[in-house]
């Protein structure tokens, strides 16, 4: 299953929607559930929704925000078929990952990796500026484009999906090895003269190897 719950601030939730596209229901009927049970539901928090439009209408559809308390009442009041039951089950699993999550970010370890690796990114963007200036004399018209490109590249060999500020202390100590890596390799490629996009060939090649040896972004 893809990501259940998500952050908002300093507190996980899941929606209506995931619940009702990962359990096979239609969502009004989620919706309706959540009508029905909406004391009981607020029991443990205002329910929050968003409108999100869908539908090729476009008619704006209320999507409810849950805590885990709430979603886990919600779905003891759907049908308790082998996809839901997998459902709750996974949902499970990812609140206590988010739960996890939220504590270590509050660590001194967690905040000292942080803020390490901006100083490594603030490095790797300056050197990226140079970078740009170089393609753009090598023709490139879209030279601009490499703070995305680069910053994409170091994200996904350090394992990170959904922001810096979301990533684990593993996976920021990675990212700042990766960041590491790619501001050296483009230095020496200013230096000799290298195509840029040869230099973005060298720095995938090497993480690439690196991510392989020392197992970046498999799970701790």
């Amino acid at each position: 299953m893809n990501d259940l719950v998500f952050l908002k601030k300093d507190d996980a939730f899941t929606d209506s929607l995931v619940i009702a596209e990962a359990t096979e229901n239609q969502h009004e009927s989620v919706v309706r559930i959540i009508s029905k049970h909406k004391k009981r539901i607020e029991r443990f928090g205002k329910i929050e929704f968003t409108d999100f439009k869908s539908g090729k209408r476009g008619r704006p559809t209320k999507v409810y925000q849950l805590n885990e308390p709430q979603a886990s009442l919600l779905i003891t009041f759907l049908d308790n078929t082998d996809k839901v039951a997998d459902f709750k089950a996974e949902l499970v699993r990812q609140f206590y990952e988010m739960r996890k999550f939220i504590a270590e970010r509050h660590t001194e370890d967690w905040i000292k990796t942080r803020q390490q690796s901006k100083l490594t990114r603030r490095s790797e963007t300056d050197v990226i500026k140079q970078l740009i200036e170089y393609a753009k004399e090598q023709g490139s018209t879209h030279a601009d484009m490499l703070y995305v490109t680069y910053s994409n590249l170091a994200n996904k060999m350090a394992g990170i999906e959904n922001g810096r500020d979301n990533a684990t202390t593993y996976q920021l100590s990675n990212l700042d090895l990766c960041e590491h890596v790619i501001l050296h390799i483009i230095k020496a490629g200013i230096v000799n003269d290298l195509h840029y996009k040869e230099i973005y060939k060298n720095c995938k090649d090497r993480l690439g190897t690196i991510r392989e040896l020392a197992y970046l972004g498999a799970r701790v």
